[in-house]
């Protein structure tokens, strides 16, 4: 599997996720300004990725800084500001700063706190591909044997430290024995099934075919899709999914076509302190991603753009929520609190 992101000390090395299909560039954030700047333009991108990203960017920073105690908290809010649907983002900072706090009160000096958060960045990365493959076992089981799984936009690899929970869930059913074919939503405007998804499976030698987004319900009646597997964003604790724009859509034509619907995620997605999908804050992006493509304009000027990053799907479409803990169903706001509930016994 690719690098999609790596500690190097005295920089973040990430693979420049804007630039593949067609090159495989690494990018070196020597500051946590630079990561921050990597997040927001997505050079690395994928809710679990960017909180790996976050982690090291807060370690990176503390390391550079000749006046941590000061800086701190700037360089926490510099990376929160970057993406405000993916939670753990959010919860990758937020683990950070308690890091922080704890080698503080321990009387740390700023060698040994810098040592400390370069650690837990590492625990961060290193914690999240072994949650992917628990997060793979627990689904591979629900893929259709042999059969046909439609997916959309990337939760692989490349949208976390590796091995990926959409496809972590896929590559797990291959690995096992099963040899789904995958269907790829290409997923307008930013590509990421047609760019990443697709590329990342022929690397594995999955196969798959790319299908544009309006083609899901059509192919979903045809072909014999015998499941739909997508990662999440933020999943509210009654069960809603905030994941890339088109979800919601997908989510509803699997439901019309008796199709299961299931949610790949780790609990770190999980946020339980919104009632509902409502509350899930939608990045908005620029309008040129839409009215341009790679620098050329493919629409009038002037002309008026909405450009909703993500979307959400009610629970009631959401056949299951897949995570490390276990496979979580319906009613939500139980099942969900006790997978967390189980987690944090775990430590």
């Amino acid at each position: 599997m690719v690098k999609t992101i790596e500690w190097v000390g005295d920089a973040v090395v990430m693979i420049d996720q804007t630039r593949l299909p067609a090159e495989e560039t690494y990018i070196h954030c020597r500051n946590y300004q630079e990561v921050a700047e990597a997040i927001r333009t997505m050079v690395i991108r994928g809710a679990p990725a960017i909180g790996v990203a976050a982690a090291m960017g807060v370690a990176l920073g503390v390391k550079q800084s000749k006046q941590p105690a000061e800086e701190f908290e700037t360089i926490c809010s510099t990376l929160a500001a970057t993406r405000p649907t993916a939670v753990n983002l959010f919860w990758a900072i937020d683990r950070m700063r308690k890091r922080y706090q704890a080698l503080q009160a321990s009387g740390a000096d700023q060698a040994a706190i810098a040592q400390g958060l370069e650690q837990e960045a590492l625990r961060v990365h290193d914690e999240d591909i072994e949650i992917n493959k628990a997060i793979g076992r627990h689904g591979a089981s629900l893929l259709p044997v042999g059969g046909k799984v439609m997916t959309h936009c990337n939760a692989g690899a490349l949208a976390t430290a590796g091995y990926g929970t959409a496809l972590g869930v896929i590559r797990a059913a291959v690995e096992g024995g099963n040899p789904v074919a995958v269907f790829a939503n290409e997923t307008r405007p930013f590509l990421q099934g047609a760019r990443l998804t697709v590329w990342e499976l022929q690397q594995d030698k999955i196969p798959v075919t790319l299908i544009t987004d309006n083609m899901a319900g059509y192919l979903m009646s045809q072909e014999g899709i015998g499941a739909v597997v997508v990662g999440a964003d933020r999943i509210a604790g009654n069960g809603d999914v905030a994941n890339k724009i088109g979800t919601y859509s997908l989510a509803v034509l699997a439901k019309e076509n008796n199709v299961p619907f299931y949610v790949a995620a780790p609990i770190s997605t999980l946020d339980l302190t919104l009632a509902s999908g409502k509350d899930i804050p939608i990045e908005e992006r620029a309008g040129e991603e839409v009215t341009h493509f790679r620098g050329v304009r493919v629409t009038t000027p002037g002309t008026v753009v909405r450009n909703p990053a993500f979307d959400v799907t009610p629970n009631r479409y959401v056949t299951a929520i897949i995570t490390e803990r276990g496979v979580a169903r319906g009613p939500y706001e139980e099942s969900l609190r006790q997978l967390v509930s189980e987690a944090v016994a775990a430590g």
